[in-house]
């Protein structure tokens, strides 16, 4: 009979069309990647990728292979689900996906409390900037900031939370020192590679045409902090900032709509029917902090 774990390493290669990637993405190294594909290749009597300079192309015995080993995927994936969705236990993982400033800046206080109610649940906070496969199991479940609710894939059951709003902020210090004439540029502050914002023309204070650039919120939140200028956040973030103040005469805007979103038989399950229940209760209690009515700016 043919490895599942070989069909997986085939796949990785496959979809990575190298060694490496696949072995990044399986967390293995190099050469157990080579093994896995090699042990393949002799199961089936045939070669499955074409070495190339520029990576790995499948053969026609690959490209065929591919196909079923799709299959063997998906049929893998409804059959952990189905099973995970019987599991009414309260022990065990759970992995939940977010963006970074909604767990920092809000959520992981709440999560804190979850597990303290439930310390069987092994909770997994998978917080980055890449949005998590529900279908494939990468996640149990994923709390979104949705714009346009037609883009939520039908496989999925959401829960809808709360409208998150933005503003445009600045340090106290700053609007200080330039309503009293402070002769330093405002610059604006942004994670991108694209050109002035629209909100950095908004309101009473004016940046200038150079920028400051940085690649994360983190860095965004501290490099506004400094002073350097203003920038946008969630009212979550620049609400609850004693450092910061939103910049005279602009205006909030909707970045979305919260969901809870959870996949097939996996919301089935006692644990994540607990964390779903509990976290839609709270961000509830949130709506005026995430709409930024929870407080009176200058």
């Amino acid at each position: 009979m043919i490895d599942w774990d070989d069909v997986r390493y085939f796949l990785a290669v496959a979809r990575g069309g190298s060694v490496r990637a696949a072995a990044e993405r399986l967390g293995v190294n190099h050469s157990t990647v080579l093994r896995r594909v090699a042990q393949l290749e002799e199961r089936l009597g045939a070669l499955m990728f074409e070495k190339l300079p520029s990576g790995y192309r499948l053969t026609a015995a690959g490209e065929e292979v591919l196909e079923l080993a799709d299959q063997m995927e998906a049929s893998s994936h409804q059959l952990e689900t189905r099973v995970f969705g019987r599991d009414q236990g309260v022990r065990g993982l759970l992995r939940v996906t977010l963006a970074p400033p909604l767990a920092t800046h809000l959520l992981m206080p709440d999560f804190a409390d979850f597990a303290r109610l439930h310390p069987d649940i092994e909770m997994d906070i998978l917080s980055s900037g890449e949005l998590a496969n529900l279908t494939n199991r990468e996640a149990d479940v994923a709390i979104r900031v949705v714009y346009d609710r037609k883009t939520l894939p039908l496989n999925l059951h959401g829960v809808k939370g709360p409208e998150v709003f933005g503003g445009v902020y600045t340090s106290r210090d700053r609007l200080t020192a330039w309503r009293a004439g402070a002769p330093d540029p405002v610059r604006w502050i942004v994670i991108s590679i694209h050109g002035i914002p629209d909100w950095a023309s908004e309101g009473e204070v004016r940046t200038t045409e150079v920028p400051f650039r940085v690649t994360d919120a983190g860095a965004q939140i501290v490099a506004v902090r400094q002073g350097l200028g203003m920038t946008t956040l969630p009212c979550f973030v620049g609400d609850a900032d004693p450092l910061l103040v939103r910049v005279p005469g602009t205006e909030l805007h909707m970045y979305g709509t919260l969901w809870l979103l959870t996949q097939g038989e996996t919301r089935k399950t006692k644990r994540v029917r607990l964390f779903t229940e509990f976290v839609s209760r709270r961000l509830a209690a949130y709506a005026p902090l995430l709409a930024g009515l929870s407080v009176s700016r200058d």
